[in-house]
């Protein structure tokens, strides 16, 4: 069988990018079973509930659900359980000091394959005020306005 190249991806969490302020971003692997590896590469995931927590030095991802997988049988996963991440001892260590330091959480991003890999996209991250996000939202708002306005003046027509 051919080995897969590129990247694939398979979920991204754009709720957390709305609701949290990103200050740092980590590529973890993920140690997974059979059926599972199997369900991602149909394109089945959701980060919606996941968070990291780190227990004993060893990063633990935890809510992501990874619906089992239809050709299984009893060897298929449980669909919420706890998945192990691999990161450097000093990204676990710089992680584990800044969440206790600042108060910052740490969620999944994105979800995907790398040469065949199962990667998970993780960030450091603060959550938003409601007035954040309004302030997040009227600033995307003007850029699009922005946008729209010089594509309308360099097609020639009127605003």
């Amino acid at each position: 069988m051919a080995r897969e190249q590129g990247q694939k991806m398979v979920a991204q969490n754009k709720k957390a990018r709305h609701d949290y302020a990103i200050e740092d971003t980590f590529e973890a692997g993920l140690v997974l079973q059979g059926t599972e590896v199997k369900s991602l590469r149909m394109g089945r995931a959701s980060l919606v509930d996941g968070f990291v927590d780190i227990d004993r030095n060893e990063a633990w991802l935890h809510g992501v659900h990874i619906p089992e997988y239809s050709q299984g049988t009893w060897t298929n996963h449980a669909a919420r359980r706890k998945r192990k991440l691999l990161l450097n001892r000093v990204e676990i260590d710089k992680i584990e000091r800044r969440v206790s330091e600042k108060g910052l959480t740490v969620i999944p991003l994105s979800l995907y394959f790398v040469n065949g890999r199962a990667k998970v996209e993780i960030g450091l991250a603060k959550g938003k005020k409601h007035w954040d996000k309004r302030h997040s939202i009227a600033e995307r708002t003007a850029k699009r306005e922005v946008e729209q306005a010089v594509g309308r003046r360099l097609k020639g027509m009127r605003d």
